[in-house]
């Protein structure tokens, strides 16, 4: 248990709050009205479809065939960070990275240009974590805010539209920098089974179609994880269930801040100041999703607030969980280059973090 625990550090850290905010707010009926099943629900079944294509190496050759497209070291980077950037979108931002991150630790230590490496992690994480902001289900506080507050599907996306664009321009930008140089990334034959490849990707299709309010979420809850029972029980297993504990902890912590009426109002007043800079700030703190979940108990601007949680994630090692599964991997793969790696990271969120800030509140101004 205590490996687990410090395994998973977000996920005890939401524990060790939801337990502190208990003695403060006692248990009482009013628990039952802060969870969000649809939100753990559609988590729950986009998770374990994307581990079942994950485990047939769906993601991984189709991500081989497009960087061989690519016969230099820029391009080949752009393609990785590319690829993690829609990858985001479709199967979110963690599991993105756990897909593509050892594609990119693959092409660099096999061409010998180890040299990028930290470079393009770094790129690939912000990627991850921007990426992720265009689609409800792209980042995990995403599908929260757009199951909270009910935001129309357009709208979601219209909101989102122009930090969007701002970190495909600034991301393009920097890997442009890098130095072109020849790179041959030798082929390796994967075969997929057809059967499972298309039951796979159906399942996929109707675990966004619940996101999308479609269909009623119990539908999801139903079908997909009996078809993975049989079809792959080792997906269920894979599931992030830390993860959607963190979920639960989390809506305990936020659900009784939000009752305990001196810190309602201290939240309430930094938030009408400027709703958009609070919670991207918060999310240097205690990482964005926590931030989603605590801060929407206090506002009704749901389009600054998304924005903010989203842009948020970049900045320090802590703003999102993305972030830590990247140091993780970079570390793993280079021991003793934590330091190097750390002040390169710093170096890019920060950049990164202050020109969305800036750049995003002004164009919405026009």
């Amino acid at each position: 248990m205590l490996s687990f625990l410090k395994k998973n550090v977000t996920m005890t850290v939401a524990l060790i709050a939801a337990v502190i905010t208990c003695f403060f707010v006692p248990p009482d009926e009013a628990y039952l009205g802060y969870f969000d099943l649809k939100t753990q629900t559609c988590l729950f079944c986009v998770l374990a479809v994307v581990c079942a294509l994950k485990n047939i190496n769906f993601f991984y050759m189709l991500a081989r065939k497009i960087v061989r497209c690519f016969k230099t070291t820029r391009l080949a980077i752009l393609a990785l960070v590319y690829i993690t950037f829609i990858g985001s979108m479709l199967i979110a931002n963690d599991m993105a990275l756990l897909t593509f991150l050892p594609l990119g630790y693959f092409v660099l230590s096999a061409t010998g240009k180890q040299k990028h490496m930290a470079f393009t992690f770094i790129m690939q994480n912000i990627a991850a974590n921007l990426g992720g902001m265009l689609t409800p289900f792209g980042n995990p506080q995403n599908l929260y805010l757009y199951t909270k507050f009910r935001i129309p599907t357009q709208e979601f996306l219209g909101i989102m539209a122009v930090p969007f664009v701002i970190s495909v321009l600034l991301i393009t930008v920097c890997c442009l920098f890098v130095k072109s140089e020849p790179l041959d990334v030798q082929d390796e034959k994967i075969d997929l089974e057809p059967k499972r490849t298309i039951l796979y990707l159906l399942l996929f299709t109707l675990s966004i179609v619940i996101v999308f309010r479609v269909i009623p979420y119990w539908v999801g809850l139903l079908v997909i994880p009996t078809t993975l029972l049989f079809a792959d029980r080792k997906a269920l297993k894979m599931v992030d269930y830390p993860l959607l504990l963190t979920f639960v902890f989390f809506f305990v912590f936020a659900g009784n801040m939000a009752r305990i009426e001196p810190v309602r109002q201290l939240f309430s007043r930094l938030l009408e100041k400027n709703t958009l800079l609070f919670s991207a700030l918060s999310c240097q703190c205690i990482s964005n999703v926590p931030s989603s979940i605590l801060l929407a108990q206090f506002t009704g601007n749901y389009a600054d607030l998304l924005i903010g949680v989203n842009i948020g994630g970049v900045g320090t090692l802590i703003s999102s969980l993305a972030s830590l599964i990247t140091f993780r991997e970079y570390v793993k793969y280079n021991p003793g280059r934590s330091g190097y790696y750390i002040r390169r990271f710093s170096l890019y969120n920060f950049a990164f973090l202050a020109l969305l800030l800036v750049c995003t509140p002004v164009y919405h101004l026009f």
